[in-house]
C-alpha cells in the first residue's frame, strides 16, 4: 500500500484532539493508519519487517498450517544472528538447535520468497545493524521485528517496534498490526558531551532517572544540541535501549546527518528519488510548535560515565559513585534493589571502581558497529587484556568485521589478547556457544543485565560502553576509561 493511499484513507478517519500534536510520532502513526478496530486499537500498516531465526520460525509453521501467503514479501528480509556462532561458521553448526533454525530460516525465506542475508552472503548480521546499513531502514517508515531492540531503527526517524512471535505471524500474512496510541515524551541532553562519556552513557542515564517503567504508554522523542551532534550510530545506540526505559518507541528527527548516512545506501532511493524522499523526510519532523504530553532534560556536560550494579539496566551510576544506600532508593525499588544486591554479592555505599571482572563483552545491537569499535581499539592499543580475563569482540555485521579489518582494528584487538569473532549476538543473550559460568563478572556493551541473560543463572552483568568494557579489560576491573585516554 503506498504512502498516498495510506494519506487519503487516513482523512477519513476521526483521531481524537487530547493527545500530542505535530511531532513526527503523530505524523507517522497517522499516516500508517488503515482502520480504526472496534476494540479501539489502530490497524497499522508495517513498511518493512526484519525478521531472524529465533521468532519467525513458529509464525511460519503457523502460516503453513492455515495454507496462508506471505502478504509483501519485498517488504520482509531475513538474517540470522541470536544463534548463529560467531566461530567457525562451518554446516551443520555444532548446535544442534541452532543448525535447526537456520535450516529453517533457510527455507521459509526460499519457500515465501523473501530475501535472506545469510552469512554465504557476505551481508549477515544482527537484524538491527544490517537494515540501516542497507539502506532498508528510512525516515518516516513503520518497522516491526520480534525482537525488542527494534526501537534502534527510530534514530534514523521512524517508529520502529519489537513484537511476539504470535504478531509476526499476523504482520506476515497482513502487513498491519493492531496498535494502542502513544503518548509522546521529549527528552532532551543540551551541552556537549566530555571526553570519555558516550552514547551509551547517555541511555544509561535517562533509564537510571526516569525508571525502567518510567516509558509505559509512552514514545520518546529525544533531542537537544547533545543529539544533534550525534552521529547516526550514536542515535542507534539510544534508541536501541528504550525498550530498557520502558517505551515501545524511541527516535530522532531525520536531519541532515540522516540523509547524508542513508544516501546512497543499497536500498535507499536514488537520484531524483532521494531528493524527493527528502523532502518528505523533512516535513515528518517535529514541528516547532509541537505538543507533547512530557519533556524532561539533561545537561551533557555533567554526566560521566555510567555502570549498571544491578539486575535491570535503570541500576546505574557514575563510575566515580558509591552504590545507594538501601534507605536512599524510593520504596517501590526498594524490594528490587534488595533482591539485585543479593545476586549481585554488592553491599550497598561501596564503590563500583575496582570491582573485579571475569569478561569483557564488546558487542550486540547496542554497540558493535565500526564507531564502537574504534574507541574500544583506542584503550586496547599498545596494551594487554589482564590475566584471568575473557575478553570478546563481536562486530555486529560483516560489513563491519571487513570494515575493522580494513582499519587494521583486529590486529589491535588481537595483539592486546582479546577474542575477534564473526558477526552475531553473541554473548548479548547467550543463546549460542558464547556464555558466561557460573559467579562470573561480565563488563558488557550489551543491553541487558537480567540475572541470566548471558547464559549463566549464577552470572552478574555490567552494563558500560565499549570503551569503559574495554579499560575494564586492561585493568581486570572496573575503571574510569578516561583514565585510558588523557
Amino acid at each position: 500500500m503506498s504512502n498516498l493511499i495510506l494519506k487519503s484513507f487516513i482523512n477519513r478517519l476521526s483521531l481524537p484532539s487530547d493527545v500530542s500534536e505535530q511531532t513526527l510520532y503523530d505524523k507517522v502513526f497517522e499516516r500508517h493508519i488503515v482502520d480504526i478496530l472496534p476494540t479501539g486499537k489502530y490497524q497499522i500498516f508495517v513498511g518493512i519487517h526484519p525478521i531472524h531465526d529465533v521468532t519467525s520460525a513458529p509464525a511460519f509453521d503457523d502460516l503453513r498450517k492455515s495454507n496462508s501467503k506471505v502478504a509483501y514479501p519485498e517488504r520482509t528480509f531475513a538474517t540470522a544472528d541470536h544463534m548463529i556462532p560467531t566461530t567457525s561458521m562451518s554446516r551443520p553448526f555444532s548446535d544442534p538447535r541452532a543448525e535447526l533454525l537456520m535450516s529453517h530460516l533457510e527455507k521459509n525465506a526460499l519457500d515465501y520468497g523473501i530475501k535472506f542475508f545469510g552469512p554465504e552472503t557476505g551481508r549477515q548480521g544482527i537484524v538491527h545493524i544490517i537494515g540501516p546499513e542497507l539502506g532498508l531502514t528510512q525516515p518516516g517508515m513503520t518497522i516491526a521485528c520480534g525482537d525488542s531492540h527494534t526501537s534502534t531503527h527510530g534514530a534514523f526517524g521512524s517508529l520502529a517496534f519489537g513484537v511476539g512471535t504470535t504478531e509476526v505471524g499476523y504482520i506476515l500474512e497482513t502487513q498491519t498490526l493492531p496498535l494502542d496510541r502513544l503518548k509522546v515524551r521529549r527528552i532532551t541532553f543540551d551541552g556537549e558531551l566530555p571526553q570519555g562519556v558516550y552514547a551509551k552513557d547517555v541511555i544509561l542515564k535517562i533509564i537510571a532517572t526516569l525508571g525502567v517503567g518510567g516509558g509505559k504508554g509512552f514514545a520518546y522523542e529525544y533531542g537537544g544540541s547533545s543529539f544533534s551532534k550525534m552521529s547516526m550510530e550514536e542515535r542507534m545506540t539510544v534508541c536501541n535501549m528504550s525498550i530498557e526505559g520502558g517505551a515501545l518507541i524511541g527516535y530522532v528527527n531525520p536531519d541532515k546527518t540522516t540523509f547524508s548516512y542513508v544516501k546512497g545506501r543499497e536500498y535507499a532511493p536514488k537520484g531524483e528519488n532521494f531528493e524527493k524522499a527528502v523532502k518528505d523526510w523533512e516535513s515528518l519532523a517535529s514541528s516547532p510548535n509541537s505538543k507533547y504530553d512530557d519533556v524532561v532534560q539533561f545537561n551533557a556536560r555533567e554526566l560521566e560515565p555510567m555502570v549498571t550494579w544491578g539486575t535491570n539496566p535503570g541500576q546505574a551510576i557514575g563510575v566515580t559513585q558509591c552504590l545507594p544506600k538501601l534507605t536512599d532508593i524510593i520504596d517501590s525499588d526498594r524490594k528490587t534493589a534488595e533482591a539485585a544486591y543479593a545476586h549481585m554479592g554488592f553491599t550497598p555505599g561501596e564503590t563500583i571502581h575496582g570491582t573485579p571482572v571475569n569478561v569483557a563483552f564488546i558487542g550486540s545491537c547496542t554497540n558493535s558497529r565500526i564507531s564502537d569499535l574504534r574507541e574500544a581499539a583506542k584503550i586496547f592499543e599498545g596494551r594487554k587484556v589482564a590475566d584471568g580475563v575473557r575478553a570478546l569482540v563481536v562486530p555486529g555485521s560483516y560489513s563491519v568485521k571487513y570494515q575493522a579489518e580494513a582499519e587494521g582494528l583486529d590486529k589491535i584487538f588481537e595483539s592486546a589478547g582479546a577474542q575477534w569473532r564473526g558477526a552475531g549476538c553473541s554473548m548479548c543473550l547467550a543463546m549460542n556457544p558464547d556464555k558466561l559460568y557460573g559467579r562470573e563478572i561480565s563488563a558488557s556493551s550489551s543491553n541487558r543485565n537480567f540475572i541470566g541473560r548471558q547464559g549463566s543463572p549464577e552470572g552478574r552483568t555490567l552494563l558500560m560502553s565499549p570503551a569503559m568494557v574495554a579499560a575494564a579489560a586492561v585493568a581486570g576491573k572496573v575503571v574510569d576509561a578516561r583514565e585510558y585516554l588523557r
